[in-house]
């Protein structure tokens, strides 16, 4: 029974450092999101660590009537060769008729060219907290990054 439990957890370890990869110390682009209305932002991507990093976004969501703020905080995990998907969540503030909090998560794919460019298509549910805000509002958006 231990030696079972010992090759499991050293398959574990395994899977978990073959998935780990470097990701670009900074990355800065525009994200474009629908869903809850149509929107843009300048998104910046700072890594914390091989696979985790901070992504800070501001712009203009629902029709570019409202200004947006989020951060959030993200894990990377490779998919295949140039392809990785992340998750992660954090929360922000938007100015819809008043000032009002949100809490957010975040799940996507993207893409890392051969040129510093990367691609990413990710979903982002964000909650209501405070200021008048209520419900989910779903936010699904496709950006394009410079990485250096």
């Amino acid at each position: 029974m231990k030696k079972t439990l010992l090759i499991i957890g050293l398959l574990i370890v395994g899977a978990f450092s073959v998935n780990a990869q470097d990701i670009s110390d900074n990355a800065i682009g525009l994200r474009f999101s629908g869903g809850n209305g149509v929107g843009g932002e300048i998104s910046y991507q700072k890594a914390l660590g091989a696979n985790n990093r901070l992504e800070v976004d501001l712009g203009l969501a629902n029709e570019f009537a409202d200004f947006k703020a989020t951060g959030l905080y993200q894990w990377v995990w490779n998919l295949e060769d140039k392809f990785n998907w992340y998750a992660g969540f954090g929360g922000g503030i938007v100015s819809a008729s008043g000032t009002g909090i949100y809490g957010a998560g975040v799940v996507g794919i993207e893409y890392n060219f051969d040129a510093p460019i990367l691609v990413s298509l990710d979903y982002r549910p964000e909650v209501g907290i405070a200021g008048g805000l209520s419900g989910v509002n779903s936010d699904i958006s496709l950006a394009v990054r410079y990485q250096f």
